[in-house]
Order: structure tokens, then C-alpha cells, then sequence
């Protein structure tokens, strides 16, 4: 059996560090219900200034967030335009449907943003016999297409479109900041032409629990409802949000060596001969295609020591994260090709 174990499962896997459990012990707190916990309060005000919006509320996950922010802008039987692999709509138990009641609609576009002209196409007219296209949401990084940075440039022509066609944008950013490290940008700049955003603090920046969504202050009281109709109010929650601006503080610089340690594991796999589907703008994601079934190799390594996530029936994918250090790296990516290798002179 292996002495240690490198987890390359997700980025999820992050656990505070000893900085941000003193700042979550020392946290001033309130009853965020009421919103009365000035340490939740900073946070919302300054994920909503770094966001470029007008306000946020803090919410226990990224799929409430998301739901919260699907909910917010539709009506009951309108029709919300999604990618055919968005998080929204593999990963989150048809909340969409069975909550906000809407219909979630797919579309299948390069690296996870259709063309205009597919979106346009997809937008429904005025009949009576058809939902009313609402939401229009992208999603940055993208985890089901090997964790893909999408830039402003893509983004704002079907944004543009969808706004000149009466549909708000959403953006589900649960690694937005992986997206704006990828491209040297501000995260605001990629969220510009959205109306909202969520992203997560509980994946590559560390944080145990939590994610914000931002928008207009409108909607944004709209989101809060949600999140109390849903069981979100968290009350003493600024020991949540403290992690979370810890995070911010410190922990979205070094996202870089993330996405470097994940371009050394592509790098080992590919010279070893394994089929490397990397993202055009790849951020801290390696998927890798298997010559057997993908739950075969994901045994073999974790029997290694190198825990890795099924992506389809030969698919695996590799995350790196704050508890992944270079060497972990090397040594995960070196195991891996041994194992894949052979499968491959098995198969």
C-alpha cells in the first residue's frame, strides 16, 4: 500500500490553512438572517466591488448559488439556454426543474460557449405553444470541458445578442478567478457583459464552505429570497466568510502554480503516450483519455497512491490544487503514465 496519497480529485479537496483558521477563529459575527454579521457584510461588499456589480449575497455552495440566481430571473415555465456539458445541467439534480421550475434548454459549443448564430437559433420567438426563453448562462472555467478559461471576447457577442433578445446572462464562475489568472486579467473584465455571477471560495482558493453570487441590487434581493426559501441563511456565518476573505486575500495569485503543476502532468502524460484533451486555455484541469474503462485505471492509481475522477466511461480527469505541491505533481503524472501504460499494452 502506498505511504502517501496525492488527491487530484478536485480542487474541492482544498482545506484551510493555518492563516485562514485564525482568521476564521477570530471572525466578528452577527445574525446574517437579519443582516447583522459585519464580517459577512465586508465580504459581500467586496466580492460585489471585485466583480464589478452592485451587490452580492454569500450562500452556503455553488449550486444553491447558481439555483438561487436561475431562480431569481425566470418565471415558472420559461426556458433557461445552458451548454450541452454545463454544471447547471449534468451536475446539479434538475434544481433548475424541480425548484425555479424552468425548462433547461442545451447547447453544444466550443469549449462550452455556442456560436451566435447557434444561440440565436436557440432563442425562442413569440408562439404560444413554446416556453419564453428567459437566461442565458455560460459557465468560466468549465469543468466538463477540461476545465476551459472562456475570454470577454467570447463571451459578449452572445451576451449582446441575448440581451438585444430580452434574456438576462448569467455566468457560473465557480473558478472564475482560475479564468482571470489564465488570461492576466480582472475577473470583472470577464463577467462585464453578464448581468450575474456566482463563484466559489471552497475550490482553488482554499476556503471550507461557501460562494457568492453578485448582480444588480434588484436581483440580488431577489437571490437573498431564494437563498432564505431554500435554507440557506446561514446566521453566525461570518466565520464562513472570513475563510472566504482570507481567500481572496491570499489565495488567488498562486492559482498560476495550479494551472503549471497541471501543464507538468499533461506534459509527463503526453510523452508517455497518453491522449491529453487539453483546453485551449487550460487552466488546473488535465483530462485524459483510457485505453480501458475508466473506473479500471482510476482503481489502478488510487491502489498507487493517486486518486483521480471518472469524466465518462474512458475518461479521467486530474485536478491540482493548494494541497498539490510540483513534486506531488511529477510523482502523481509518473504513476499515472506507468498505469495507463499498462492498460494500453493489455488493451
Amino acid at each position: 500500500m502506498p505511504t502517501t496519497t496525492i488527491d487530484l480529485r478536485s480542487d474541492t479537496f482544498t482545506v484551510p490553512d493555518s492563516g485562514m483558521r485564525a482568521a476564521m477563529a477570530s471572525a466578528d459575527v452577527g445574525d446574517d438572517v437579519w443582516g447583522e454579521d459585519p464580517t459577512v457584510n465586508h465580504l459581500e461588499a467586496e466580492i460585489a466591488h471585485r466583480l464589478g456589480k452592485q451587490a452580492a449575497v454569500f450562500v452556503p455552495s455553488g449550486t444553491m448559488g447558481n439555483l438561487a440566481a436561475v431562480a431569481a430571473q425566470t418565471r415558472l415555465g420559461d426556458e433557461v439556454i445552458v451548454d450541452a456539458q454545463a454544471h447547471i445541467f449534468v451536475y446539479e439534480v434538475a434544481g433548475s426543474a424541480v425548484v425555479a421550475g424552468v425548462q433547461l434548454r442545451t447547447l453544444d459549443g466550443f469549449e462550452g460557449m455556442p456560436d451566435v448564430t447557434a444561440l440565436e437559433d436557440a432563442i425562442r420567438g413569440e408562439d404560444i405553444h413554446k416556453p419564453i426563453s428567459r437566461l442565458f448562462c455560460v459557465e468560466n472555467t468549465h469543468n466538463r470541458r477540461g476545465g476551459a478559461a472562456v475570454d470577454a471576447e467570447r463571451i459578449r457577442p452572445c451576451a449582446d445578442l441575448a440581451h438585444d433578445r430580452g434574456l438576462r446572462v448569467h455566468c457560473d464562475g465557480a473558478r472564475l478567478f482560475n479564468a482571470a489568472i489564465a488570461f492576466g486579467c480582472s475577473p470583472a473584465s470577464l463577467v462585464a457583459s453578464c448581468d450575474t455571477v456566482s463563484v466559489c471560495f471552497s475550490k482553488g482558493l482554499g476556503a471550507p464552505v461557501g460562494s457568492a453570487v453578485m448582480g444588480d441590487a434588484a436581483v440580488i434581493d431577489e437571490v437573498r429570497r431564494w437563498r432564505k426559501r431554500l435554507g440557506g441563511g446561514m446566521r453566525q456565518a461570518g466565520i464562513l466568510a472570513a475563510a472566504a476573505l482570507y481567500a481572496l486575500e491570499n489565495n488567488i495569485e498562486r492559482l498560476a502554480d495550479d494551472h503549471a503543476n497541471a501543464r507538468l502532468i499533461a506534459g509527463v502524460l503526453q510523452d508517455a503516450g497518453a491522449i491529453v484533451n487539453q483546453a485551449t486555455v487550460p487552466t488546473n484541469m488535465v483530462l485524459v483519455e483510457t485505453a480501458v474503462a475508466a473506473t479500471d485505471v482510476t482503481a489502478r492509481a488510487s491502489d498507487e497512491g493517486v486518486l483521480v475522477t471518472v469524466m465518462g466511461p474512458r475518461t479521467i480527469r486530474c485536478v491540482t490544487h493548494i494541497g498539490v505541491s510540483e513534486a506531488d505533481s511529477r510523482n502523481a503524472a509518473q504513476i499515472l503514465a506507468r498505469v495507463l501504460s499498462s492498460h494500453l499494452s493489455r488493451a
